[in-house]
């Protein structure tokens, strides 16, 4: 009996660890990544990422079919609200990394644009840049809503407050000389804002991802969409005012029968907290550009392609971790 309470007692340290991110055997070590909602590019990217940089004890050896990510370690995607979510998670120790736009963790870390006023967050550590995020505003193709100012005295999901695409939102808006109370605003995510959309709930969504993201390739599958341009004066007002966005550009036949969209975009970040250990990130790090873990990138997720060690460090704004800069002055990425 007291045997088996022993053994209860174990599992239960055990599984406990499992969650917090942190195991206490000599053997594992688990790592969580903040991604996003299950239905945009932050999530699949994040469990491709996860998995290229993974080897669980038992795996056959790297370049023989097995992983050639960080020995011991199992890192795994997690689903959160976006941007904001995943700083506070890392600030918090609720994660142990997490993707974030460039213009929300700058903003974080020194407590200034729309954080104005909290407390700066200084523990804040870069891993790498990863890959262009584009503002997607899309509304049916039979709605009368062709640029921004369209959006005045419509229903508009926003998403949620504690994601990059609800701050980015706020700021298109007052770009083009609105504000949320010019429209009647909607915290709606993924999924939710897509069927919502189609059925008439709302007349337009803000989506900040990187295409193409499937919550719209299923919407432009099942209904005739556009998407609407954020351009002209507004486009350059912001990206002058804020230097991390870009004027850029959705292709033609990103999403079915769509054509050429210009907007803007934002780089997405992955990001852990300097409290992490220096030799965790710097082999996580060589994992992550390692040439096996390049083949995963390229037949996973579209966006996998475009993550570089060329622009790991483009637009970043927030300190690299010091395993990270270890790995970039190594491999002569930095001096």
């Amino acid at each position: 009996m007291f045997k088996k309470i022993l053994k209860s007692f174990g599992l239960v340290l055990f599984l406990s660890s499992s969650i917090f991110g942190k195991a206490y055997s000599a053997d594992l070590t688990f790592f969580t990544i903040g991604t996003g909602g299950t239905a945009y590019t932050y999530y699949p990217v994040g469990g491709m990422i996860a998995n290229a940089i993974s080897k669980p004890p038992g795996s056959r050896e790297c370049g023989k079919g097995g992983s050639c990510g960080v020995e011991g370690l199992i890192a795994s995607a997690v689903s959160s609200r976006g941007s904001v979510d995943n700083v506070n998670a890392i600030l918090s120790g609720l994660r142990n990394s997490g993707f974030a736009q460039s213009d929300v963790a700058y903003w974080a870390y020194t407590g200034t644009g729309t954080m104005e006023g909290k407390e700066p967050a200084k523990d804040l550590r870069t891993i790498a840049a990863l890959f262009e995020e584009h503002i997607h505003l899309v509304t049916l193709k039979k709605n009368k809503i062709n640029s921004v100012k369209d959006l005045k005295g419509k229903r508009v999901s926003l998403d949620e407050p504690g994601s990059g695409t609800y701050v980015d939102a706020l700021l298109i808006l007052e770009a083009n000389g609105l504000s949320e109370k010019d429209v009647k605003a909607e915290a709606l995510k993924g999924n939710a804002a897509t069927d919502a959309l189609r059925n008439g709930k709302v007349d337009a969504i803000f989506v900040v991802a990187g295409y193409p993201t499937g919550a719209i390739v299923e919407l432009a599958s099942a209904v005739d969409i556009k998407l609407v341009p954020i351009d002209g004066a507004g486009a350059k007002k912001l990206t002058d005012k804020y230097g991390f966005f870009s004027q850029s550009a959705i292709p033609s036949g990103t999403y079915e029968n769509v054509g050429t969209t210009n907007t803007v975009a934002v780089g997405a970040q992955w990001f852990t907290s300097a409290k992490e250990d220096d030799d965790l990130i710097y082999n996580i790090t060589k994992a992550l550009w390692n040439k096996e873990s390049r083949k995963l990138m390229d037949v996973g997720h579209a966006k996998g392609k475009t993550i570089t060690p060329d622009t790991a460090l483009s637009g970043v704004g927030v300190p690299l971790h010091p395993g990270a800069e270890r790995f970039y002055k190594e491999a002569g990425l930095i001096k």
